[in-house]
C-alpha cells in the first residue's frame, strides 16, 4: 500500500468515527433519549455512549451496532478508496 493510501485510510477512520458519533448524538436527541437511556436500551455502559458520540475511544463494532439498532440507524456507506488496484 502506498504511503498516501495509508494516510487516507487513517483520515477516513478518524472521520468515520466522528461522523458516526455526530449521527448518533443527533438521532438520540431527536428521539428524546438521554445518553443514560440510550445506554440502558442498548445494553452498554453510559461512558461508552458518551465516548462514542465524541468519537474518542476504541469501541467494538458489536457495541456500535447495539447503539445503532436502538436508534434504528442502518449502516450504508462505501469506502472512498480501493485495495488491490494500486500501481
Amino acid at each position: 500500500m502506498k504511503k498516501n493510501a495509508i494516510l487516507t485510510a487513517m483520515t477516513v477512520k478518524k472521520d468515520v468515527k466522528s461522523n458516526i458519533g455526530e449521527i448518533i448524538k443527533t438521532t438520540r436527541k431527536l428521539a428524546g433519549l438521554s445518553q443514560i437511556e440510550l445506554a440502558e436500551r442498548a445494553g452498554v455502559g453510559k461512558t461508552l455512549v458518551f465516548n462514542l458520540e465524541k468519537g474518542s475511544t476504541q469501541i467494538s463494532f458489536e457495541n456500535i451496532l447495539k447503539v445503532l439498532k436502538v436508534l434504528n440507524i442502518k449502516l450504508d456507506f462505501k469506502l472512498p478508496f480501493q485495495y488491490g488496484n494500486e500501481k
